[in-house]
């Protein structure tokens, strides 16, 4: 029975994210600031380039395509387009929630195409916090090992999704031991691990218990696109107004999580509600390495089809460049030189 439940959650949620309004109707912060413009820009736009290394291995942008859908037959589809945008582009992916191969092999293939078809691109495999803790009281947290070995794996994504399960009807609601199992799991595989939110943000506190424990990366995740509250407020049509819009702006996570730079080695991450290139360039204005989307990326590649997603992330990336050159930015290390001011601070 438990099988069948993980396996219409997945249902549930594709047909939500694509065919209902599952958004924050706050922003993810972006829109708060506003580029400074260099009268006396002296960069060279067909210079620009955005080539650099994800755990070793060379990507064309800092960029990735986030963890969306697998464990259910609806996903293989999806998933062989989802390969098929980032191996064009050269950009690693993540994998939807492996929860459900944890407790069955029956959709193992809509995982193996991540790699069968990926063309030396990283791959993140994907498991919850949850799902971690549960196999630590367990003592059985080597059979994450399995989840990473079937995509062939070049690191983890661990989610924290404590909202999200606080509102689903089956979902775990007892976060004991979170801080032990990360730091066992550590030690029980090979590959680095992300930690991701899945819209409701991690702010800095919580990033830097985190980087102590010895996790290589952080996803913030904040809010201001997809509403995982909202998908399983939508699911029991239950829908609770007081935490509708619970979570903390993307914006404000990076701000603020960047800050640990000065003290660890990390990948900042930003995602949540990023919806073009001028969000991605705000978000590495505020410190982030790679910026993430998930959902954008579903509606296109469903709705629009492979090449017109390929299409889509250039274009963001050439107004990232357009951004550059505007702002006197020859590199991403110079956009996060005081190019951004807040809206409030210019009147």
């Amino acid at each position: 029975m438990k099988k069948d439940i993980t396996v219409q959650r997945k249902i549930d949620h594709i047909e939500l994210c694509l065919n209902s309004n599952v958004n924050y109707t706050k922003s993810n912060g972006f829109d708060k600031y506003e580029f400074l413009h260099s009268a006396l820009t002296t960069v060279n736009y067909n210079s620009i380039g955005f080539e650099t290394l994800f755990f070793d291995k060379k990507i064309n942008f800092p960029f990735i395509i986030s963890s969306m859908t697998g464990g259910a037959e609806e996903s293989l589809q999806i998933n062989r387009k989802l390969v098929e945008v980032a191996n064009e582009i050269k950009v690693p992916i993540g994998l939807g929630s492996q929860r459900q191969l944890l407790e069955s092999m029956k959709f193992v293939e809509t995982y193996k195409i991540f790699k069968k078809n990926s063309n030396n691109i990283p791959i993140l495999a994907n498991i919850g916090i949850s799902e971690v803790i549960a196999l630590y009281q367990q003592n059985r947290l080597d059979e994450i090992n399995r989840i990473i070995e079937i995509p062939e794996a070049d690191g983890l994504y661990i989610h924290l999704n404590s909202a999200q399960e606080l509102f689903q009807t089956e979902g775990n609601r007892d976060f004991s031991f979170m801080e032990e199992s990360i730091v066992e799991l550590i030690n029980k595989i090979s590959v680095p691990i992300i930690v991701k939110e899945v819209g409701n943000g991690i702010c800095f506190q919580p990033a830097k218990v985190l980087l102590q424990l010895g996790i290589k990366g952080i996803d913030v995740s904040g809010s201001g696109g997809t509403n995982w509250q909202l998908v399983e407020m939508q699911r029991s049509k239950n829908i609770n107004n007081n935490f509708v819009e619970w979570g903390l702006p993307t914006s404000y996570c990076v701000r603020t999580v960047s800050e640990l730079k000065k003290d660890h080695e990390f990948y900042l991450i930003a995602s949540g509600g990023i919806k073009n290139g001028i969000d991605i360039a705000k978000s590495f204005a505020l410190g982030a390495d790679f910026a993430a989307m998930a959902n954008v990326i579903l509606q296109s590649v469903i709705k629009d089809g492979v090449n017109s997603t390929i299409k889509l992330i250039f274009n963001w990336f050439e107004d990232v460049k357009r951004i550059m050159l505007l702002t006197n930015s020859s590199s991403i290390k110079d956009l996060r030189n005081n190019k951004l001011i807040k809206i409030e601070d210019m009147f």
